[in-house]
């Protein structure tokens, strides 16, 4: 079953999740919806990609607003493809919400227990993790492109879940919308460090099609990484959808040959 839902045409949620915390805000947004024109058509999130930043910030107001969620309770990053994880606090909120320079520094991922903090990450094709434990409420959010992947970023996050008394069987993830394996092509260099991230495993997440070219489902690679890592796969939800298929949803560094926006994934508690 799907996880995400089309809230409005601008964002989706994490259906379970929402039904199962009402507090919970948790999703990813869409292409559409805002005022961003050209290859940033409309709602690009991301403050990094030569879009004008008058309007990525208005596309920013607009989503808070449609969240309910104040952009001043953000925080964002500085994505570098690592498995650098931060640790949020009430006295971050607002940082890297506006502003790429005042952004978390080489961070791929967010990790908190406070509430008014909405944990926002930008992507287009890497791989949307999210992280939740009901009873403490802890939330994460990481970014997981190839690098991310092989690096183990997943486990981190499970790691560092496990250093505040939190077990890997009691965590909930969703895999979200990314880049399909039929879209993703890599070469042999990438595979081998999948290869040697998953070790032998029953069923490998990667086709060869033809000579140093392979076909490769990074949605199932983070899977097999978070179940090897003690998570339950009863608790693990992946999303069908594909940012480079599913074109009239979503922006596609691939697809669109790297220029294009940026969609946000997002998780928070709102205060009761």
């Amino acid at each position: 079953m799907e996880p995400f839902i089309l809230k409005d045409t601008r964002y989706f949620l994490i259906k379970e999740w929402m039904d199962q915390f009402p507090n919970l805000v948790a999703g990813f947004t869409s292409k559409n919806g805002g005022i961003s024109n050209s290859n940033f058509s409309t709602l690009n999130l991301g403050l990094h990609v030569n879009d004008s930043i008058t309007s990525v910030k208005e596309n920013r107001q607009c989503m808070a607003e449609a969240l309910r969620f104040p952009v001043e309770n953000w925080v964002g990053a500085e994505q570098t493809h690592k498995v650098n994880i931060e640790m949020i606090a009430m006295k971050d909120a607002g940082k890297g919400s506006l502003s790429y320079e005042e952004s978390f520094k080489d961070t791929d991922g967010f990790f908190t227990f406070n509430k008014n903090i909405l944990l926002t990450l930008c992507f287009a094709d890497c791989v949307p993790l999210f992280f939740i434990h009901g009873e403490t409420g802890a939330i994460g959010v990481a970014h997981a492109g190839w690098k991310g992947t092989v690096n183990g970023i997943a486990e981190e996050m499970v790691k560092l879940y496990k250093t505040k008394g939190i077990g890997a069987k009691e965590v909930q993830v969703v895999i979200g919308p990314s880049i399909c394996r039929n879209c993703y092509i890599v070469d042999e260099p990438v595979i081998t460090l999948v290869k040697n991230r998953l070790g032998n495993i029953e069923e490998h997440p990667f086709n060869h099609i033809q000579e140093n070219q392979y076909e490769l489902d990074l949605k199932e690679v983070n899977k097999s990484i978070l179940l090897q890592a003690g998570v339950l796969e009863k608790n693990i939800q992946v999303s069908n959808f594909c940012t480079s298929c599913h074109e009239e949803h979503f922006f596609s560094h691939r697809r669109d040959k790297g220029s294009t926006g940026r969609m946000m994934g997002f998780i928070g508690w709102k205060e009761d």
